[in-house]
């Protein structure tokens, strides 16, 4: 009996997901291990090429659980220019039944605004698919009361069951030596996402707002410091929907470490390696809400690979942010 409410349960939520017009994007905890997909601002600010992957694997004790990777690649145009470009592309399943895939294409510009502070301004063009497996969803006339899932559906989709079509966002950035602030704003036509024919299924569009700071420990006058301690805050909207996230990081030499509480939902505890090659970074997410015991929380994982190049001019500094 608790598999078929099991099964039930994951058939609603799959349905829920395809058909509501309040949809939501996929998150990642590792939010700066992302930074594409944080804030297309964030396209060539590193000081040469990079590489970065993500896999979030959320809700794992559940047979429908949903899973969302990641991979982009970023650089700027040349060493001394202030344009940067970016690829991004992610794939995300839920329930096992509903796969929307996003491949994206983002342009950034650099502005100096003095020595010590300049902004970041980042547009971004994405290709969207949605699809659903309609053959894995469960419905009501096929159960029987003692036998379970055992008879054939009698509803059928009344499309193709995929969608797809182009979204654009855009995002900025403005930064100094230790801190820095942004604002992206994803989904600027709403596009509709629906699978049904009669539904308006429009993506809802997301606002997020995030800043920090860069703090050394025990700095000397004479000697950089290797520890540094990072507040941080970061508020997203997305419809009627709204989250505020507080964190710390704490680095010391290539290891970091950190904390993030999201409002009403789960501690988020990571911990990571970085050198100036590579960063790998593991966050576990503690769920705190009701399905605590049941959902078995959420892994995700992350890996960046940075490329050698030459230095640019001091006037394109690089953000100096948290990597996880």
């Amino acid at each position: 009996m608790n598999k078929l409410l099991l099964k039930t349960f994951v058939a609603i939520l799959s349905l829920f997901l395809s058909f509501s017009a309040l949809a939501q994007d996929p998150e990642f905890s590792q939010f700066y291990a992302n930074p594409l997909y944080l804030n297309p601002a964030f396209a060539g600010s590193n000081n040469c090429p990079r590489i970065s992957m993500n896999y979030r694997n959320q809700w794992p004790a559940l047979s429908g659980s949903f899973v969302t990777q990641s991979v982009s690649y970023d650089q700027r145009l040349g060493y001394n220019k202030g344009a940067g470009i970016g690829l991004l592309v992610t794939n995300d399943i839920a329930a096992q039944t509903l796969t929307t895939f996003n491949a994206s294409g983002i342009f950034s510009y650099h502005l100096a605004v003095n020595r010590k502070f300049a902004i970041r301004v980042g547009f971004q063009a994405t290709y969207f698919e949605k699809s659903l497996d309609w053959d894995k969803l469960t419905f009501e006339d096929q159960i029987d009361s003692r036998r379970g899932f055992v008879y054939t559906t009698a509803d059928r989709p009344n499309n193709t069951g995929k969608k797809s079509g182009v979204d654009f966002s855009g995002g900025i950035l403005g930064f100094s030596k230790t801190f820095f602030f942004g604002v992206a704003v994803h989904h600027y036509t709403e596009p509709d996402q629906s699978l049904v024919v009669s539904d308006n299924g429009n993506l809802p569009m997301k606002i997020t707002g995030h800043a920090g700071a860069v703090i050394p420990l025990r700095k000397s006058k004479y000697k950089k410091s290797s520890t540094t301690i990072s507040p941080n805050i970061l508020y997203r909207r997305q419809a009627n929907f709204q989250q505020l996230n507080l964190g710390v990081y704490v680095n010391k030499g290539p290891l970091w470490t950190g904390v993030w509480y999201r409002n009403g939902d789960a501690f988020i505890v990571l911990v990571g390696i970085q050198t100036d090659l590579f960063r790998i970074g593991y966050n576990y997410d503690v769920t705190t809400s009701q399905l605590t015991t049941a959902s078995g929380g959420s892994h995700e994982l992350s890996f960046g690979l940075n490329f050698t190049c030459k230095p640019p001019k001091k006037k394109y500094r690089t953000i100096s942010c948290p990597s996880f």
